[in-house]
């Protein structure tokens, strides 16, 4: 009988952990699904059941994990900030003068926007027109990057006395042109890089600084620091760190997704399924999921020039079909 107990505390362990691991994907699908709906038809026209066809669940397994469709997308755009947290912790800024680490977190920003340009849409744009879940989401956001600009009234080069409501109007100016050039489909938003910072700074180190910024090359951030890259960016303390964990974003799902149905794609082929338009991105992510065993790279390796090619791997396919296989309960009425 101590045998049975045993072998029961540990099998429902493991069937906790399995249901678990089914959630996080119907999670991480939902919120692909509502990224690539909203974006498609817009804020008044994603509905709950239009995500959860385009994930490939049902209404029930939607209501199980989120409250309304805003629930929904304020999960969206808190993915996004958590990405840029990581981001700037796995950069290490924190002994960086205000200016610089102010201008690698306007850089890493930017670029997260632009590798992602549905999801910034989204994000921006369309949760914009949301109710009070999405306002407080977007609120919360300004709130913390308010409050890393505020820390400049503290710099000894400040030449200024801005007021502790000037972060706060500088985020939420940097929002609105954000906003504009989404909404228009303009420029790629790192390009605003130096008239951005130079608005930044304006308020605490004075129109010279600020001119100084619009002028200058924005940080590199992916090469050794001191180096110089060809484009002129300068490279900068904290860069070329190891990757953060792996984690399971709408964005991991969609390129599994996208590989299960297309066995054998290139980089190429997997980013323009996955609306990916950054090439260097999707290369790191297909590497990182390379390295936590969800994929392999079916190329050519011993030819110097061979194309890769991705496929799942039996763990990669057995986290999709798992979603796939095992719907969460549906609930009453859903």
């Amino acid at each position: 009988m101590g045998a049975d107990l045993a072998s029961t505390a540990s099998f429902v362990p493991a069937r906790t952990s399995r249901r678990r691991q089914v959630s996080r994907l119907h999670r991480s699908r939902l919120l692909a699904g509502a990224v690539t709906v909203a974006d498609e038809v817009g804020y008044a026209q994603t509905t709950v059941s239009r995500i959860a066809q385009r994930a490939g669940v049902s209404r029930g397994t939607f209501y199980a994990l989120f409250a309304d469709r805003d629930d929904c997308l304020a999960a969206v755009y808190a993915d996004l900030v958590e990405a840029v947290a990581e981001e700037l912790s796995r950069l290490q800024l924190e002994d960086l003068p205000w200016r610089e680490r102010v201008r690698c977190a306007l850089i890493t920003i930017l670029g997260l926007l632009d590798s992602e340009p549905a999801l910034a849409r989204v994000c921006v744009v369309e949760c914009a027109r949301g109710g009070p879940k999405l306002t407080a989401a977007r609120e919360r956001a300004v709130a913390s990057l308010a409050g890393a600009l505020d820390a400049g009234r503290d710099d000894p080069d400040c030449l200024l006395a801005p007021s502790t409501a000037t972060a706060e109007i500088l985020v939420h100016a940097v929002f609105g042109i954000a906003h504009s050039r989404l909404a228009a489909g303009g420029e790629p938003l790192s390009e605003l890089f130096g008239e951005l910072m130079g608005l930044v700074v304006l308020p605490y180190l004075g129109p010279e600084a600020a001119q100084r910024e619009s002028n200058r090359p924005p940080p590199d951030l992916e090469g050794p620091p001191g180096r110089v890259r060809r484009d002129g960016r300068e490279a900068l303390p904290g860069a070329g760190l190891s990757a953060p964990k792996i984690r399971l974003t709408y964005r991991t799902t969609r390129v599994l997704e996208c590989i299960a149905e297309s066995p054998g794609a290139t980089n190429i082929a997997i980013a323009r399924a996955a609306g990916i338009s950054d090439q260097g991105q999707i290369s790191k992510l297909l590497a990182r999921l390379e390295q936590h065993g969800l994929l392999l790279n079916s190329g050519d390796l011993e030819r110097k020039w061979a194309v890769n090619t991705w496929s799942l791997t039996q763990h990669g396919e057995a986290l999709i079909q798992g979603v796939r296989r095992r719907p969460l309960p549906s609930r009453a009425g859903g």
